[in-house]
């Protein structure tokens, strides 16, 4: 009685470990917005192993475990695709840009380099900055360009 559950359940662990470290078997495919995932399908066959197994110790006739068992796996199918629709729109990766910003020189800036404090939302760190003129350590910094982690400054 528990085999079906068991089988399910070792290969959701097994997909599920594999998703984690190689990246999601289904990631290639555009379906639905992610509606496919093969993260969130490891995790709905977990469920559904898991939950079989404690459900049918409870007693109950095998339709209703089966049926506790799927429902259970299709919630938790679901409520990770949305995690995973969420968190995929959440993270662009396109870094804010810092043009207008002001700040500080932390160090000497030459063409060659400094770096800056700037002060701005998620400016919690030193960047790398160059000018076309020298500014002195301490002077204040307006960013003109930003270009990957580097950005331009001016004096002022």
């Amino acid at each position: 009685m528990l085999l079906p559950f068991l089988i399910v359940g070792g290969i959701g662990l097994v997909l599920l470990v594999i998703s984690l470290v190689l990246g999601d078997i289904f990631d290639h495919l555009e379906i639905g917005d992610g509606a496919l995932s093969g993260t969130a399908l490891a995790v709905g066959m977990v469920v559904f192993g898991a939950s079989g197994a404690l459900v049918s110790s409870m007693g109950l006739e095998i339709v209703w475990v089966y049926v506790l068992s799927i429902v259970l796996a299709a919630v938790a199918y679901l409520l990770c695709v949305l995690t995973i629709r969420n968190l995929t729109r959440s993270s662009d990766g396109v870094p804010a840009s810092a043009v207008g910003l002001s700040g500080v020189a932390r160090s000497g800036i030459t063409t060659a380099g400094g770096e800056v404090s700037l002060d701005g939302p998620g400016e919690l760190e030193r960047r790398l900055a160059y000018s076309d003129e020298p500014i002195a350590e301490g002077a204040r910094v307006r960013v003109v360009e930003h270009a990957g982690s580097r950005v331009k400054v001016v004096a002022g």
